[in-house]
């Protein structure tokens, strides 16, 4: 029996700082093999190269990765400023129509940091630009210095509703996460429902409202240390067992709490 194909959203890259290359952190394929059990295949995330019905065709599934590239601003309706970063047009053209796709037709995806905030501005959310500089608020971005498992490191809690969908996939009310991001959600999209938040309020782990397949993201990292991590193993099974089911033929609905 094939393992069901997972499509790995790459980012844009200059490997030797010159040479353009499609990449993807090795720990996200790792993940998706080890964990969910599933062939990784990374996508490169360009309109000129692919197409949402041609991915949708080849894949059982996909992994929305983080990146540093920003979603453009205006794709939520406001102007381009400094404090937005980097943007990535070519991957903003894919990921959006393709998290829509997916919602409509229940093919499932697991949504990661920047993945995280393509979901929301897919569904008509906008984002913050810059969270730490927001009033109560803390610093989520990744620490400047130490190693990488010091950056990957469990820095807040995340608090999920009683008998919400994450907390039945848990088994647990409160995780501990790492943070390496400096956007976040403003106001959520269509159908968005925020079912865990960080200890300063921003939103943390989302799922679609009325999606009839796995419809997941999460702001953190859960990719780092995947196989071992308590909170991150639950969310990679369960993803590719939904990959399983639909690449067999059915709809994997989202678990709930009992």
């Amino acid at each position: 029996m094939r393992r069901p194909i997972v499509g790995i959203i790459g980012n844009q890259n200059l490997l030797n700082d010159q040479y353009p290359v499609t990449a993807g952190g090795l720990m996200n394929s790792e993940a998706i093999a080890e964990v969910s059990g599933a062939l990784p295949l990374i996508i490169p995330a360009d309109p000129r190269l692919v197409s949402v019905p041609d991915l949708m065709a080849a894949c059982d599934g996909f992994l929305l990765t983080g990146g540093r590239p920003n979603v453009h601003p205006a794709e939520y309706g406001e102007e381009e400023t400094a404090a937005h970063g980097a943007f990535d047009r070519a991957r903003d053209a894919i990921t959006l129509p393709l998290v829509r796709a997916c919602v409509e037709s229940g093919q499932p995806f697991l949504a990661i940091c920047r993945g995280f905030q393509e979901v929301n501005v897919a569904m008509g959310g906008t984002l913050d630009p810059e969270i730490r500089d927001l009033p109560g608020r803390d610093n989520h971005r990744m620490p400047p210095d130490g190693t990488i498992e010091e950056k990957f490191a469990l820095r807040h809690s995340v608090e999920f509703t009683e008998n919400g969908v994450f907390h039945g996939l848990m088994g647990a009310r409160q995780v501990m996460t790492n943070t390496l991001h400096g956007q976040g959600i403003r106001t959520p999209g269509a159908r968005i429902v925020i079912d865990g938040r960080a200890p300063d309020t921003t939103a943390e782990a989302v799922y679609i409202e009325g999606a009839p397949g796995y419809a997941l993201a999460v702001q953190w990292h859960p990719e780092w240390n995947a196989a071992n991590d308590p909170v991150s193993r639950p969310l990679f099974t369960s993803f590719g067992a939904a990959a399983a089911e639909w690449a067999a033929g059915r709809r994997a609905p989202m678990a709930r709490a009992s």
